[in-house]
């Protein structure tokens, strides 16, 4: 099923436009000095760049040469080298090298390409999927263009099935591929189309060998040995198994939660729509209770954007089982939607003549900021002044938890409200509930510092 010719390589638009190097390479365009440059084709399996360089076989009318790092050695690539020159030479036939696995090359074996690549002796098409900044000696890099393939899409994949089916090249018509089948092949694939192909061939194998003429999903599971998950990306699975991931989360079942993760990796759920779940969860569920949750959740979504599929699996892991043996605490998540429902429902006011901007010309005439108290100049850092509007002066919105971290902010805000109100603190707590933590010495002291979460029961240092 390898196409014939570069229209009908699937994916890789990017890289096959009019004047492309790979274009160059199969003849459309010119010769002598702005001739075809040597590419190094970098991408995951699958992807294409064997399937490129054989197209540039096919269609060039040049000579063409294949070496694999894994079998050939620094004589294999000089004698290619010696024939090169000696086909210019003799007969004025350029010589197109394609190098696979130019990654395994050690440092002296690149060296010995440099004087063919640099004098065009040979044009070199190399392919790696390691990142060649790192596999590939900087001078055999500057000498080339670094072209960069991509997965191939969902929509690439299913028409490379649909051809592979009904080409004479493949299974000519002799079977049928219905929907379901397709989409489990799909997520097999994972963007593979070699992967895709094995997989289909299989199926069709033991269809065929059953005397059916469809290739069931039922037979397709029983060939490749790998069950289909029920999950429609676009339907109802997608968001009840993503609902009950989060509410795994929330009630702190770490295995259900890595189920729910499994099912969803395991379907070729979009890693960046698991992450943003994970995301929103660190905050209504876990809070103040875990202020770090948040962090490990933003990290994660970082990541698995830098890396995606199979590596994200392991990050995305990391991620639920923090969050769901996290201390829980919805408190912030309330307390927001509190103070949105009084602004709704009008409950907004004028900001106290205080608190307004007092920088511009005229402020002060105004009484703005006038009687305004700056609380870094007192002690403890509080000033007991109003800050809310009058309409919703004195309204609690935060109302902290005893649960983890929120135990020492449970314990800074209500002695801060106090200061703030102008009445005398109440003495520090010194005994402890279950999941508390003990009072910082002064509430400035507290407001200032850090949370951290100290086990019930322990000594704090």
């Amino acid at each position: 099923m390898r196409p014939r010719s570069l229209d009908e390589v699937l994916g890789q638009r990017h890289l096959l436009g009019p004047g492309s190097p790979l274009r160059r390479l199969v003849g459309e365009g010119g010769g002598g000095p702005a001739g075809p440059a040597s590419v190094i084709l970098w991408g995951p399996p699958g992807t294409g760049k064997t399937t490129l360089a054989h197209v540039v076989s096919r269609a060039t009318d040049r000579r063409f040469v294949e070496l694999s790092a894994i079998t050939a050695g620094v004589k294999e690539v000089r004698a290619v080298i010696d024939g090169a020159r000696r086909s210019a030479g003799a007969y004025g036939k350029d010589t197109v090298l394609f190098l696979d696995e130019i990654h395994r090359f050690s440092k002296a074996q690149q060296d010995s390409l440099l004087p063919a690549v640099e004098n065009r002796w040979v044009t070199l098409i190399a392919a790696t999927t390691e990142n060649p900044y790192f596999s590939v000696i900087s001078p055999l890099l500057s000498r080339s263009l670094l072209l960069t393939l991509e997965p191939l899409t969902e929509d690439d994949l299913r028409g490379l099935l649909r051809r592979a089916v009904g080409d004479e090249r493949g299974l000519g018509g002799l079977v049928t591929l219905p929907d379901d089948a397709e989409e489990h092949l799909l997520r097999i694939a994972g963007g593979d189309a070699r992967r895709a192909l094995t997989a289909l061939e299989a199926g069709a194998g033991a269809a065929l060998d059953a005397g059916e003429s469809s290739v069931t999903l039922e037979r397709l599971e029983q060939a490749v040995d790998r069950a289909a998950v029920r999950y429609d990306r676009d339907g109802d699975q997608h968001y009840d198994v993503a609902s009950a991931l989060i509410k795994s989360i929330r009630g702190s079942d770490v295995d259900a939660a890595l189920h729910y993760l499994a099912r969803m990796i395991e379907a070729g759920e979009d890693p960046r729509f698991i992450a943003r779940r994970l995301m929103i969860s660190a905050s209504e569920d876990i809070g103040m209770a875990e202020p770090t949750a948040l962090s490990t959740a933003v990290a994660a979504a970082q990541a698995v954007a830098l890396i995606g599929y199979p590596e994200a699996r392991i990050i995305l892991g990391q991620a639920v089982v923090a969050l769901a043996l996290a201390p829980k605490s919805n408190a912030a998540y309330l307390a927001i939607d509190a103070a949105l429902a009084d602004v709704r429902a009008g409950a907004a006011g004028p900001v106290p003549p205080h608190l307004r901007d007092a920088h511009y010309k005229g402020a002060a005439k105004l009484g703005h900021g006038s009687t305004y108290q700056y609380p870094h100049d007192l002690p403890g850092g509080i000033a007991a002044q109003q800050y809310a509007p009058d309409a919703v002066h004195g309204k609690r919105y935060y109302r902290p938890t005893r649960y983890g971290a929120e135990a020492r902010y449970a314990e800074v805000a209500e002695r801060v409200r106090e200061r703030l109100s102008g009445r005398r603190p109440r003495p520090e707590r010194t005994g402890r509930g279950e999941g508390e933590t003990a009072a910082p010495d002064t509430a400035a002291e507290g407001a200032g510092s850090g949370p951290r979460q100290v086990e019930a029961g322990a000594d704090e240092d």
